[in-house]
């Protein structure tokens, strides 16, 4: 099987054969990204695969560059304007300030300009009754006009069409007859069929955008695999970095926008129970961002929504990933006070750290660690690329500051260590966690050079820096189930006489979920799940046990004590004398898939692990440190390493400090902790 996680810079790609992991790393091509999958397939050989799994952030790019393709959104008449007024939010450091606009509003960046966005004369009631029927007259005219604007897509949402889709499906007959078959259309009763107008409608808008930017994309990637000898299963993870298969991820393709960060936490999740580790805060430090997540008794942290913007919700299981402006190619800046800076600005790609010499002139993290001596110029990346520190010294030069040459680089490598290090305290407050009882998971090409140095900062209890560290999102797409999900609101207060209604919503989703998989096999396994709140509440506690089988009185007692236990646990507090209204039923079909089984490496017969060369490192202390350097290939399970030492391998670095000790385990992990 082969997994491909496709990057805005590079394209990784693992496969595993009888128990052998290969690894390319292909440079995306940003024109033509399904080359970058390609040529990264046929060099691991693809013909030889039965799986093919993808994650991409393509369409997530898509989304924050703005370049989409030109699309309409039909709702309500007097409710076009949705998409702009959000939720109403404002982010924490804008509270205050009168200038602050909404990225997606139409103050800003617009998703659908509001000529596009157009009302439909018709309205649902919250009980499913027409309170005026569809104007199909009216709506010819509206759509007579997106004819004349070029549209290439049309997103419908219209008001209360979760309890009643009727209106939206004739609206979409009248979008065919109208604009034609070949119009990618999506409606929310279908694509997102829950409560709160605007989660859905944005839902809706991202899934059409996905229509089109992913549709050609897979017709020509699964062509391009055909052409080389692969006949396998082509699957898409999805934002919770679960499979689908490729036909069925089209036909709902906002699951899809954000699955490249979420890949990161199953690979840590599925790797920290073959080595005992069952809490990990992990931490994908790539180019331009650090991003962090959390597992729990070896189970992702998995929300009901994401935010692609501030604001910008999708209505998709996602296991929340936290991003800051904290990677290899974060920028070194002075701030108008005169202060050192280390992000959130980017390099990127183009032009890069000064040391890549492509024409960067500012410096970054990278070009801090190149002129420390934790990056070996002549050996980055295999090899395969010469880094320049003269360049990179020149740009640390450069800036305007008052600090000495030294000053700077250990400042820059220092401020870095702690964007880090306060991203991670910040998700470990946030969840009410005790970092002492969880192991920072390192990987991503600058995680494993960065993170041991984060370990005394935020009381980890040991920093792991698993295979292939620099690929390690990759690993992530084989280490993950097939899932077919189905969800539907139904405002319902739980009682003993719901309990016919409640258990005809979750044998309607099962039984269409059967139909979908005829012919699958027995190993399907359904989870049942609800999100409930008490009566009163606004927001909902989500991912409430449901019993299997028929739904009775007794099941619904069965429902309302988990949710007393699950509210309990997450605030601290339990109501039993309240009510409990169920708000929104889920059903996921699990079919188990082969994962990636890494294999245990030897153990060292005689003697301790030797440095292949000494090297120093610059700028960490007042003097210089003699450093042993070492191969990673080389190290066997059970050798001990005391720091300082530097762990070499193609495609990343770890670093480890003085005072800090590395053991090997049988997996061929580092396990980084104090040592003393």
């Amino acid at each position: 099987m082969i997994g491909v996680d496709v990057g805005g810079t590079f394209t990784d790609v693992v496969a595993i054969f009888d128990g052998t992991i290969r690894t390319a790393k292909v440079a995306t091509d940003p024109r033509n990204t399904e080359s970058s999958v390609l040529a990264g397939a046929e060099e691991l050989g693809v013909r030889e695969a039965d799986h093919f799994n993808h994650a991409s952030t393509h369409g997530l790019n898509a989304v924050i560059t703005r370049r989409l393709p030109k699309i309409a959104f039909l709702t309500t008449l007097g409710h076009r304007d949705i998409l702009d007024a959000g939720r109403v939010w404002r982010p924490a450091t804008a509270l205050t300030d009168p200038h602050w606009r909404r990225p997606f509003g139409d103050a800003a960046r617009p998703l659908v300009p509001r000529y596009l966005r157009r009302g439909i004369r018709e309205r649902i009631t919250a009980d499913g009754t027409a309170l005026f029927p569809l104007d199909e007259a009216q709506a010819r005219e509206q759509l007579a006009v997106l004819k004349r604007c070029g549209v290439t897509g049309v997103a419908i949402c219209l008001i209360n069409a979760y309890v009643s889709h009727r209106h939206e499906e004739r609206l979409r007959e009248l979008v065919f007859e109208e604009l034609g078959r070949d119009v990618a259309c999506s409606i929310s009763s279908e694509v997102s069929p829950l409560a709160k107008e605007f989660a859905r409608a944005s839902t809706t808008v991202i899934d059409v955008f996905m229509k089109l930017i992913y549709g050609d994309y897979t017709r020509r990637l699964d062509s391009g695999l055909k052409g080389r000898g692969f006949d396998g299963d082509l699957n898409y993870a999805n934002c919770a970095a679960q499979l689908v298969p490729a036909d069925v991820a089209m036909e709902r393709p906002f699951q899809i926008v954000f699955a490249g960060p979420a890949a990161g936490t199953m690979a840590s999740a599925h790797f920290g129970r073959l080595v005992g580790a069952s809490n990990l805060l992990c931490a994908d430090v790539g180019g331009t961002s650090c991003d962090i997540s959390l597992v729990t008794d070896g189970q992702p942290f998995v929300n009901t929504t994401f935010e692609l913007e501030h604001d910008l919700i999708v209505n998709a299981l996602s296991n929340e990933v936290s991003s800051i402006g904290a990677g290899g190619g974060s920028l070194v800046t002075i701030s108008q006070a005169g202060e050192l800076q280390v992000g959130p600005g980017s390099a990127g790609a183009d032009p890069g750290p000064a040391c890549y010499h492509k024409g960067g002139t500012e410096p970054t993290t990278t070009d801090t660690c190149v002129l420390m001596g934790i990056i070996d110029a002549d050996g980055f990346a295999g090899g395969r690329m010469k880094l320049h520190p003269e360049l990179a010294r020149q740009a640390f030069e450069r800036l305007d500051t008052v600090l000495t040459l030294e000053q700077r680089i250990n400042y820059a490598f220092n401020v870095a260590i702690n964007n880090i290090a306060e991203g991670v305290t910040n998700i470990a407050v946030h969840h009410g966690i005790d970092p002492r009882d969880y192991s920072l998971v390192a990987f991503g090409a600058a995680g494993p050079m960065l993170l041991p140095a984060v370990l005394d900062l935020v009381h980890a209890a040991e920093v792991v820096v698993p295979p292939h560290p620099g690929l390690f999102s990759a690993l992530g797409l084989v280490s993950s189930d097939q899932v077919y999900g189905s969800s539907r609101s139904a405002y319902t207060i739980l009682t003993e006489d719901a309990a016919a209604s409640v258990d005809a919503v979750y044998r309607e989703m099962e039984a269409a979920m059967r139909a979908r998989l005829r012919g699958v096999g027995t190993e399907v396994q359904f989870v049942r799940r609800f999100d409930g709140r008490l009566a009163g509440q606004t927001w909902e506690t989500p991912f409430i046990p449901v019993p299997d089988g028929t739904i009775d009185a007794t099941g619904v007692r069965q429902m309302i004590a988990n949710f007393h236990e699950a509210y309990k646990a997450r605030t601290g507090n339990a109501f039993t004398m309240l009510p409990v209204q169920g708000v929104t039923y889920r059903v996921q079909a699990v079919i188990p898939s082969a994962k990636v089984d890494y294999p245990r490496i030897e153990r060292r017969s005689a003697g301790r692990p030797e440095p292949r060369r000494m090297v120093e490192i610059r700028y960490l202390t007042d003097q210089p440190l003699k450093t042993g350097e070492y191969d990673r290939t080389a190290l066997r399970a059970g050798d001990r390493i005391t720091g300082p030492a530097i762990i070499r391998e193609p495609l990343s670095t770890t670093f480890m400090l003085p005072g800090q000790a590395l053991t090997v385990g049988d997996y061929g992990e580092l396990r980084i902790n104090k040592a003393f």
